[in-house]
């Protein structure tokens, strides 16, 4: 019985010792981060100030400036604890490649000798694909977010918005997007470990987009059909992506391996 039970408490005890140093490395990440928490504020502020509008003529998109309304906080710690948000964003930003080569570290025994070697590419993808949906997300999406939840039938109101949830509303749609661009990461490490295949993918596309619009009217912070469709979007054209990289897997997996040159003569 005691020998039945041992891969399973191994298995406990690599998961326990792989998030103490994730979550060492966020702390470390926020110390760090938090000192610059004022500044950051700041660019996150950009969001309110800047617009996209349309054209029939080229470039078809402009960006436009306006006026931002007034950030209030309306109880003594909500300023504390948006910059305390912040820190975490910032300090979790940093800690991306930890927590991803800790991720790889906790599967990579399941994994063949070859397979592992793919760790350093693993880490490197994941941190792009993550600080690029951070990236689409800041310039793409909350702007348009912002701009339509601020001006959809408001011609009679004013706004004032909360700091707390302003940063609240930002940080969780920033963290959000950055983990749903793993999405083709994930995709093709399942493929490498053989869990799905690319035509199990596309045969089962219809519920893949139904499950992207449930993900994305959990993930989004509000209720509104636009922000779920800002988020549902990608996520579809992301599982398309994931499809195409667990095929081009298939194909390096399914390849003969190159013959050894003879050793001597």
């Amino acid at each position: 019985m005691a020998d039945d039970k041992m891969p399973f408490l191994s298995h406990l005890e690599e998961l326990r010792r792989r998030l103490i140093v994730s979550l060492i490395a966020i702390a470390i990440g926020f110390v760090l981060s938090f000192q610059f928490s004022e500044e950051i504020m700041g660019i996150l502020k950009r969001i309110l100030t800047t617009t996209f509008a349309f054209q029939r003529t080229y470039p078809y998109v402009v960006v436009v400036a306006k006026a931002a309304p007034q950030l209030i906080f309306v109880a003594p710690a909500e300023a504390f604890w948006a910059h305390i948000k912040i820190g975490f964003l910032t300090g979790l930003m940093l800690a991306t490649p930890v927590l991803l080569f800790e991720l790889w570290r906790f599967v990579s025994p399941g994994l063949l000798e070859r397979e592992r070697r793919f760790a350093l590419p693993f880490v490197v993808l994941g941190t792009v694909f993550f600080f690029v949906g951070l990236s689409f997300c800041y310039f793409v999406v909350l702007p348009f977010a912002m701009n339509f939840l601020l001006t959809y039938k408001t011609e009679h109101l004013t706004p004032m918005l909360s700091i707390g949830l302003f940063i609240d509303f930002t940080v969780k749609f920033m963290i959000a997007f950055g983990l749903i661009f793993q999405l083709p990461l994930l995709i093709s490490l399942a493929s490498r470990l053989g869990l799905v295949t690319s035509k199990f993918l596309a045969q089962n596309r219809k519920y893949a987009v139904l499950i992207n619009f449930v993900v994305a009217a959990v993930l989004t912070p509000t209720p509104d059909i636009f922000n779920q469709l800002l988020m549902a979007g990608p996520l579809c054209l992301l599982y398309e992506v994931g499809i195409w990289a667990a095929r081009i897997i298939e194909k390096m997996r399914n390849s003969p391996a190159p013959e050894e040159a003879p050793t001597g003569a």
